[in-house]
């Protein structure tokens, strides 16, 4: 019996000890939070207070997220952003795919201890983004981006179809991202797949060139493709990200903060 997909969001309390630690999750394009939701929860699992929010336009219908804005997405994810900093000491950002782009816009204007991304998209590769401003209004869609995951028998419960007017949005998104990478300052963790059909090596190297001012730590997942947080690596992605998280507090502690400024330089 196949399961329906959970599009709800997930929140959890800090429930930890030390630096009290909130992670912001953010989903991808045409997905919702059942893409990210066995990561959110280990998460919570790990103690830290999580919110993986729907964002606008998604876990309902591909014509939904035809009629919204890149602004909406991002405003969603800051929402949830400002309601765990006015409960925990530090918040880190979290994403996958698109919910990458979306954690780096926050990491770029808000104070984050770090950010947590899986295959993070910042181009889109299609020849035709910059025209489906006009596309749009005669090609309403294009087939699914969905599924690309390795491990068989996984949906992830993305749209069937992918709107042009959305994807002309996620683009104008990706370009304003890229200009704001300089901004960053925490430290960045990816989790990158050998394989991945949805998002190419050039999404990493506009990410490379934009990360001037903060350390950039990238790990190659072997054997996953693209919704790597539902794949084969998932369970290196959980366990790492939560380590990661932790070596986040230690750094932000009054003993660790030699250490930390060390790391950094070395980095």
């Amino acid at each position: 019996m196949t399961i329906p997909p959970d599009h709800t969001p997930f929140s959890s309390p800090f429930t930890g000890t030390g630096t009290s630690t909130g992670v912001v999750v953010s989903h991808g394009f045409t997905g919702s939070p059942h893409g990210v939701r066995d990561w959110s929860r280990s998460l919570a699992d790990a103690g830290y207070a999580v919110r993986t929010p729907l964002l606008p336009g998604h876990g309902t219908s591909w014509q939904e997220l035809a009629s919204t804005r890149w602004q909406e997405w991002h405003g969603a994810l800051d929402a949830a952003y400002v309601e765990l900093a006015g409960e925990c000491e530090q918040v880190v950002v979290a994403g996958l795919s698109m919910g990458g782009a979306l954690a780096l816009r926050i990491a770029a204007t808000r104070p984050v201890a770090g950010a947590v991304l899986v295959n993070p998209g910042l181009v889109v590769d299609d020849r035709r983004a910059p025209l489906a401003g006009i596309l749009k209004f005669v090609l309403k869609s294009t087939p699914a981006i969905a599924n690309d995951i390795l491990k068989e028998g996984i949906d992830e419960g993305a749209y069937p179809r992918t709107p042009v007017a959305a994807a002309y949005e996620l683009h104008r998104m990706f370009k304003d991202t890229v200009r704001l990478l300089p901004r960053i300052t925490a430290p960045v963790r990816v989790y990158r797949s050998t394989v991945d059909h949805v998002v190419s090596d050039s999404s990493m190297r506009a990410l490379r060139r934009g990360l001037v001012h903060a350390p950039l730590e990238v790990i190659r997942l072997e054997n996953s493709y693209h919704v790597a947080t539902m794949d084969n690596d998932a369970p290196e992605i959980f366990r790492g990200s939560a380590e990661f998280i932790r070596s986040l507090a230690a750094r932000s502690t009054p003993d660790a903060a030699h250490a930390s400024q060390k790391d950094t330089a070395d980095d």
